[in-house]
């Protein structure tokens, strides 16, 4: 295969990325063509696998191109979310098709056009020279566990001595139109899995038995209608949601001996994921007090809340955003987790990307003019980055 050809057009390498079909934990190739696309630039690129037991085993990918500082990263991942109902699609989800001016496929906005952007942007500093090290941390792993992914691969790099200054995650960000939000923070999350139990029983002999339910839904009104917070300057309310809750009784005639349900919460920073643990425990205590039983509780912490300070950096990124496109974005700190919630622990991170409106949907498209002029605003942070503007 031929080498790629400068100067590097973001649609290309967004184009093949899309055509490898990396369904979170397969790779099908994604990595491969970054590595095709950076070495010739002088990136030395590293494959970095990582297995746990009851996961599979990823592959990630550290590019970095230099070994001086100041070291600039873009984050992002090169694995999808399942296509769902393939029939609903109006083309092949990894064939890149290019229609009215839309590139459509699995990816296409969450994130292989992002990442294609970045690989674009790096090669035209490279080609023109600057002082620093660039790299890409490219994950497999963003829409699966999140456990052989970027956590570890900051943690390895760590333990060599290796450090960040600073990192841009490339997650579609934007709501209406390219360059209206950037994410400067994002809430925590926090699921709890609730079982309470009682003893099965015939209907008609109440006294025989003891039904779970009735405690179950005392727990779920009181957390349920208890207000977390009002909000911060940065962070919208916290919010607790019960996702589901499960009887599993097909009897009409038999008192259950178990109940479920599950909780989430996503939490600003008023709140850490231990102080809503113990809040949440504390609840199902007082109910248990009262109406008697028991119950079991777990609790998994998918990110804690965080925020990136406004300072150089946060204004660097917002500049080169209004630079290119016009807008002046909005900080904010809406929307779900990512892996910025790994980063924030070794370096300053934001987040800029596409449009989000149709990521994980059928016919996922990202505009093809909005890909080049991703590709511009990351170079206008990279440009003034190595100026010495974030500092």
């Amino acid at each position: 295969m031929t080498a790629p050809q400068k100067p590097y057009d973001p649609l290309d390498i967004a184009v093949e990325l899309i055509r490898c079909p990396s369904v979170t934990p397969e790779d099908g190739g994604a990595l491969g063509v970054l590595e095709r696309w950076l070495g010739p630039l002088g990136f030395t690129c590293e494959r970095m696998r990582f297995s746990a037991e009851g996961t599979p085993d990823v592959d990630n990918l550290y590019a970095r191109y230099g070994s001086g500082g100041p070291h600039f990263c873009f984050a992002g991942h090169t694995d999808v979310v399942p296509v769902g109902d393939a029939n609903a699609w109006t083309c092949d989800p990894f064939a890149a098709d290019i229609k009215d001016g839309r590139l459509y496929g699995r990816g296409a906005a969450d994130m292989k056009s992002a990442v294609a952007s970045f690989a674009a942007a790096a090669e035209r500093l490279v080609s023109d020279g600057f002082q620093g090290s660039i790299s890409l941390l490219i994950t497999g792993d963003e829409e699966g566990p999140g456990i052989n992914g970027t956590k570890k691969m900051l943690e390895a790099l760590a333990a060599r001595g290796e450090t960040i200054d600073h990192c841009l995650v490339g997650e579609p960000t934007c709501v209406e139109r390219l360059g209206d939000m950037v994410k400067v923070g994002r809430r925590g999350s926090i699921n709890g899995w609730l079982t309470v139990t009682g003893t099965q029983g015939h209907v008609a002999y109440p006294h025989l038995a003891d039904n779970p339910i009735p405690r179950l839904l005392e727990m779920l009104r009181r957390l349920d209608t208890h207000v977390l917070d009002e909000g911060t300057d940065y962070f919208q309310p916290s919010n607790l949601e019960v996702t589901t809750v499960d009887i599993g009784n097909t009897a009409t005639n038999v008192i259950p001996g178990a109940a479920r349900a599950t909780v989430n919460i996503r939490f600003n920073d008023r709140h850490t994921g231990a102080s809503l643990d113990r809040w949440m425990r504390n609840v199902l205590d007082e109910v248990t007090a009262e109406m008697g039983g028991s119950y079991t509780f777990k609790t998994s912490i998918s990110g804690e809340a965080f925020i990136t300070e406004a300072g150089p950096f946060s204004a660097l990124i917002a500049e080169a955003v209004e630079q290119v496109t016009g807008i002046t974005p909005e900080l904010s700190t809406s929307g779900g987790t990512s892996d910025a919630r790994f980063i924030r622990a070794y370096a300053p991170v934001v987040e800029f990307g596409l449009p989000n409106a149709t990521m994980h949907k059928v016919d996922e498209n990202a505009g093809v003019d909005e890909i080049s002029r991703l590709a511009d605003v990351y170079e206008a942070i990279l440009r003034g980055y190595f100026a010495g503007r974030a500092s």
